[in-house]
């Protein structure tokens, strides 16, 4: 098991099952996926960057895209969602809409893939 999956076992009911079906969905949408950290979270990452974490705590989850541009262009689109710089808050009671989650992952992965696309800059060499 990787990071990721022994996250979401170590949770309990409901907020497990919706973790883990958010993560399920961020999988079916992005191929070829990984599992490790970011920040100190469990996440799922993209050409060797994070893409999506969500977290549970007592007072509810949390999704985070790990973009403040990505978190802020689809609370846009939310209405009554709580936020922090760079992630969603919602509660088993009120989950984030799942084109809210599909808006963040493909937000992300776009940003991953235009920041691998850019030519990398060099440096020049003594010689």
């Amino acid at each position: 098991m990787g990071e990721v999956a022994e996250y979401v076992a170590s949770l309990d009911g409901a907020q497990r099952e919706l973790v883990g079906r958010l993560l399920d969905r961020a999988r079916d949408r992005v191929p070829d996926l990984e599992e490790g950290t970011s920040y100190g979270l469990a996440a799922l990452r993209y050409r060797g960057r994070p893409l999506l974490s969500v977290v549970a705590a007592a007072s509810g989850c949390t999704a985070y895209p790990f973009s403040a541009d990505v978190t802020a262009a689809v609370l846009a689109t939310l209405d009554g969602f709580d936020a922090t710089k760079g992630g969603i808050r919602f509660t088993v009671e009120r989950p984030l809409p799942d084109a809210a989650l599909d808006a963040l992952v493909q937000g992300r992965r776009a940003e991953i893939d235009a920041a691998l696309a850019r030519p990398r800059r060099r440096t020049p060499t003594a010689g």
